[in-house]
């Protein structure tokens, strides 16, 4: 097994391995707001003042350089807390009406119509999306993972709630998973929401939904409802996901064995369902009660339209969703976007389980940063790989191409579609690293560097180089360093990086948590069990916690990635009781931050018993997932 050397220097925490590479910008390769053509059904330029459909390039505005704070002391408390000298609203919350006439929400009087209205549960993936140079008014785009039913409805308890679920609570669920997009614009004192934006939309587990790329039409795919394998109602559990050059959202499917029942044993697709975790019995929420096509030995080809990427475009309201196929089929939990120098788009994706892979898909074909048309099915083409860490530092990319290596007939491979369709068992014969629940990525434009936090892996028995503890449950942070490619833009289309440990999570005051950190890490900022990361403009990482593991809550910490205070991290905020924040996202100026928090009164047994009421002052209603918006006090 490796040693790793945690050393205090300019560094700071950092495994002695490669340099990290040259610190060049990839940002102005491809602007994230190129020059905007058409896509769908609408033309984004008809969207827009007219001056930016000629050109939309961000920043416009001064970007802060950084936010400067007094670390938060750490703490457990019915509601939330942040850092002095900056505030936060309440913008949105569960159940809050998005089109205008619509009467306020009351969850004793919920129906599936009105919940299709309304801002959906448990929201977790959170982008903003600018529509204006400076990031005054934009679009919020924001998933709805999966339901907490005892905390949504009166006389349900926690743990029954598959049972014990009514089929109209069930319809209610369906209707208030997915996503939202919102229209919001900065006030004079507060953001406000724009109900009844032309913009508005809710995506939820009902919607109509194509189906697109290699695995399209396989016959795996085909069911009675729909036999071209081709169209499938609805998406769930939507963790995090991403945002494309061209300003579509990637909403990534994590999994489907929570929302499938059914028995599987001597089922045709037996072995792949085992392979992808599912396992013979009821559903936890019932699903498969009230609506035949998720019992999977009643329809076993439906739960084959799950676990996908989805990409969206939130700038035409008429566009139908897509699931990309060839962006591989398992747990996804986020899918960011790089350049690489000739290009091409690279997206890095997270198999959140136990035990599985970290992927990179490469686009065959180039960004097109004039006409946003032109990238309508650019995911459809290009090969995803899956990691190989080595002990010697580097990281290979093994490429899930159909007819070579392992990958062929003789192995049950007869096309791309199985190989994608399969994307886990390809991985295996491929000899992919085994890694700790991989969840949030993040590149940073400014050195070309990519973040990785791997949350844990209690069940891990034997340790390697890329998750040197074992059993894990903290996690830990690594950093993939791609090589310099034409003119020393970073590569990440190369088929080789470098990678370090970044950091290793857990209370360093107990040595036998075998945490690092920089050595100044106070006894408020360490954390366990890193989740979703994001960097602001400025280049500052932000990382939010899903544990709560040995920190016993979570939060959003603030992290540098060089410098003196490299893998230094420190307590920014705190969500309410059972709550954690989710998928930090920020204006081009860097002023405001809007950041999700998701399911607040967690582990309660009942709305009646919930630990918290947030944001709700209300002394009988139910805690509400909410997005909040942070900024400095002026």
């Amino acid at each position: 097994m490796t040693n790793w050397t945690f050393v205090a220097n300019d560094k700071g925490s950092v495994r002695r391995a490669r340099p990290a590479g040259p610190a060049l910008s990839i940002g102005a390769l491809i602007s994230r707001r190129a020059v905007l053509g058409s896509l769908g059904g609408l033309s984004a330029g008809a969207l827009l003042p007219s001056p930016l459909a000629a050109a939309l390039r961000l920043p416009a505005a001064p970007v802060r350089p950084h936010w400067a704070f007094d670390e938060l002391a750490f703490g457990i408390a019915p509601n939330d807390r942040l850092a002095e000298g900056y505030r936060r609203q309440v913008l949105i919350s569960w159940g809050d009406p998005l089109f205008a006439g619509d009467a306020p929400f009351d969850h004793r009087q919920q129906t599936p119509e009105s919940a299709a209205r309304r801002f959906g549960t448990n929201n977790d993936f959170t982008q903003f999306v600018p529509l204006d140079g400076d990031g005054q008014r934009g679009l919020l785009v924001v998933s709805h993972e999966y339901p907490t039913p005892e905390l949504m409805f009166d006389g349900l308890e926690r743990g029954d709630t598959g049972n014990a679920q009514s089929h109209e609570q069930i319809a209610i669920v369906m209707q208030s998973l997915g996503l939202s997009v919102i229209e919001v614009r900065r006030g004079p004192e507060e953001w406000q929401v724009v109900q009844g934006s032309p913009f508005t939309r809710r995506i939820t587990a009902t919607t109509p939904i194509a189906i697109s790329g290699p695995v399209a039409g396989h016959p795996l795919l085909r069911t009675a409802a729909d036999p071209s394998g081709t169209l499938v109602l609805g998406t769930h559990d939507n963790c995090n996901g991403g945002l494309t050059p061209w300003d579509t959202i990637l909403s990534c499917e994590e999994g489907s064995a929570d929302f499938f029942g059914g028995q599987i044993e001597g089922l045709p697709g037996e072995a792949m369902l085992r392979r992808n975790h599912y396992e013979t019995g009821a559903s936890r929420y019932g699903w498969e009660r009230a609506d035949e096509r998720f019992d999977i030995s009643r329809h076993p080809n439906e739960v084959n339209r799950f676990e996908w990427v989805v990409e969206l475009d939130p700038l035409d309201p008429t566009a139908l969703p897509v699931k990309r196929t060839a962006l591989g089929r398992f747990a996804h939990e986020g899918a960011q976007c790089a350049a690489a120098p000739d290009g091409r788009l690279v997206v890095y994706l997270g198999d959140d389980w136990d035990g599985e892979y970290i992927y990179r898909f490469v686009s065959r074909d180039r960004v097109d940063p004039i006409s946003r048309g032109a990238n309508r099915d650019l995911l459809d083409h290009g090969t995803l790989a899956v990691g190989r860490f080595h002990e010697d530092g580097t990281l290979e990319w093994r490429g899930l191409v159909h007819g070579e290596g392992p990958l062929v007939a003789a192995n049950g491979f007869h096309s791309q579609a199985d190989v994608l369709l399969e994307t886990r068992r390809a991985a295996d014969l491929l000899g992919a690293t085994p890694m700790d629940s991989p969840e949030g990525y993040a590149a940073n434009p400014t050195p070309g560097l990519v973040y990785l936090a791997l949350t844990g892996n209690r069940e891990r028995t034997r340790a390697d180089a890329a998750n040197p503890r074992g059993p894990n449950p903290e996690g830990h942070m690594l950093e993939l360093v791609p090589p310099p490619g034409a003119d020393g833009i970073p590569d990440h289309a190369a088929d080789v990086f470098g990678w370090n440990v970044f950091l290793l999570a857990g209370d360093p005051a107990d040595k036998a948590a075998g945490a690092g950190y920089h050595p100044d890490t106070s006894a408020s900022g360490w954390f366990s069990q890193p989740d979703n990361i994001g960097f602001n403009p400025a280049g500052r990482l932000w990382l939010c916690s899903d544990g709560p593991g040995a920190r016993g809550h979570d939060g959003l910490w603030v992290i540098d990635t060089a410098g003196a205070n490299r893998a230094r991290p420190r307590h920014f905020y705190s969500p309410p009781a059972g709550a954690e924040c989710c998928s930090p996202s920020f204006t081009p100026d860097g002023d405001a931050l809007f950041l999700s928090i998701q399911h607040p009164g967690d582990g309660s047994a009942s709305i009646a018993a919930a630990s918290t009421r947030w944001p709700n002052s209300g002394l009988d209603g139910p805690p509400r997932p909410s997005v909040v918006v942070i900024s400095a006090i002026p």
